[in-house]
């Protein structure tokens, strides 16, 4: 089941939302695969550290964070990559690693990368890893208010081994 704490904000709120189930999945560019979306278009959320305090990330599941750039577009001083232990009392109805881009309903900043606002509509996980949520970007926007930057690289395709 979707994460309730999600749907509710979203109902509330009046939002035009579809969710969608897929085959089981965990990385987020499989995800997308299984969900039918481009990895453009799927937004992950990275839990992060900065100066201490709990942040998402939240980008194209085809592309990696660029910790330098973040911490510059955060203005902060210290950045890391946050701990399963640092953060899963705070999601107890989202599967863990299915949490929504929703740091707004959970107290914490959200940096959204600037290539995701050139999409019409973004799908993420619904808080499970079997369950995607589709709704216009702009919609997203204006109720999580993010941070828009630019700390993302693409990833490139790594070769196999040839031996």
């Amino acid at each position: 089941m979707p994460c309730p704490k999600l749907l509710d904000y979203l109902t509330r709120n009046n939002v035009d939302f579809e969710l969608h189930t897929h085959p089981n999945a965990y990385a987020a560019q499989d995800v997308a695969f299984k969900a039918g979306v481009p990895g453009r278009l799927f937004a992950k959320t990275v839990m992060v550290k900065l100066d201490g305090e709990l942040a998402m990330a939240v980008l194209p599941a085809d592309s990696k964070v660029d910790f330098h750039l973040l911490r510059t577009t955060a203005d902060a001083h210290t950045i890391c990559l946050a701990l399963e232990e640092d953060f899963v009392a705070l999601f107890p109805s989202c599967e863990m690693g299915a949490m929504p881009p929703f740091g707004n309903l959970y107290a914490m900043k959200v940096f959204v990368a600037g290539s995701l606002i050139r999409a019409e509509s973004i799908a993420f996980n619904a808080g499970t890893h079997t369950e995607v949520l589709t709704m216009p970007f702009w919609q997203f926007e204006k109720l999580v208010e993010p941070t828009i930057g630019y700390f993302t690289f693409r990833r490139l395709h790594e070769k196999k081994n040839m031996a």
